[in-house]
């Protein structure tokens, strides 16, 4: 009896062990377009084990090689980037998403064109892979609502994120006691890409930034906009205000300050991607996504609300409206 006892308590330690070995084996990633700079800096954080800033728990095995022709930033370096994941990582380029999603457990959709991502997330939440949609979302207001509604039709899990929202600084600046948040001015590199929506390019970083501190519950929004800057304001629920700096010449470094009723604080210092792809990875194992999809869509009916304001001379327009559309 007392060996039959002890063969049954054996076994199921044998079995948690193998469970918990497997949880802790590495997660088989695939990658969606290869022309970004984050592609290598993403992969070298999961693969090499020996970079400082290693975040464990997953690795690139295969991806998809994507660009776009008419984008000189992708069009120029897609094909230098593909060769290095091949040559420096080991990773398998396919010839298909849906060959891709054969292969992996989860994905990140990399592609630094905001435009095809509705297109090459669709067979992706088809699969019922979850997946990090890297900045932009997409290239237009519609078809950010049309990825939030086709991942709730497959029940798919999802998230998107600037860097920025995960700063060491910025979480240190967020979980510094201000009272209450009053309002806050987010400024950074603000550079235009004729074919995207004035801040949905590279404004999405600085807007963000904003969103980390302000959340949820914008109405609306002004923008003014010069050779220099677009400076953006918007008015939340309860009077609370956020204004977005976006710098397009000269030095364009990026910093919040946060207005409390106990103090007023900036951030002080940057950052690196590790913990953006240590939040990827947690989000990959427990499918709870550290950024609220609506969170997302509002943010970018935000910058959408600023392109029009931009249109109507500086009028305020709601977010309500452009969403409407």
């Amino acid at each position: 009896m007392k060996n039959c006892i002890l063969t049954i308590v054996m076994s199921i330690a044998l079995m948690s062990a193998g469970m918990t070995a497997a949880e802790e084996a590495p997660l088989k990633l695939g990658m969606i377009g290869l022309d970004t700079s984050h592609v290598i800096a993403f992969t070298k954080v999961l693969n090499n084990t020996e970079d400082p800033n290693h975040v464990p728990g997953g690795r690139v095995i295969a991806a998809y090689k994507g660009g776009s022709p008419d984008i000189e930033s992708s069009a120029s370096r897609v094909d230098g980037y593909t060769e290095q994941l091949k040559k420096e990582f080991g990773v398998q380029i396919v010839d298909s998403i849906e060959k891709l999603c054969s292969m992996v457990d989860a994905v990140l959709l990399m592609s630094v064109d905001g435009r095809p991502h509705l297109e090459q997330v669709t067979p992706v939440f088809e699969a019922g892979k979850i997946v990090f949609i890297d900045k932009p979302l997409a290239g237009s207001l519609e078809d950010v609502v049309a990825i939030a509604e086709l991942a709730k039709k497959h029940n798919v899990p999802w998230f998107t994120s600037s860097s920025y929202r995960f700063y060491e600084s910025m979480q240190a600046l967020k979980a510094t006691d201000v009272g209450e948040v009053r309002g806050a001015i987010s400024y950074g590199p603000c550079h235009l890409e004729s074919t995207h929506p004035d801040i949905f390019w590279y404004g999405v970083h600085p807007t963000e930034a904003l969103y980390t501190i302000m959340g949820t519950g914008c109405e609306t929004v002004t923008c003014a906009v010069t050779e220099q800057f677009h400076v953006a304001t918007g008015v939340w629920k309860e009077g609370r205000v956020g204004t977005l700096y976006g710098l397009r010449t000269g030095s364009t470094p990026h910093r919040v300050t946060v207005f409390g009723t106990k103090a007023v604080v900036d951030q002080d210092g940057g950052g690196s991607y590790a913990p953006l792809v240590s939040e990827i990875i947690k989000f990959f194992r427990s499918g709870k996504a550290p950024v609220n999809p609506e969170e997302s869509v509002e943010m970018f009916a935000f910058m959408e609300a600023a392109h029009e304001s931009i249109r109507r001379g500086g009028a305020p327009v709601s977010l309500q409206e452009v969403l409407n559309k």
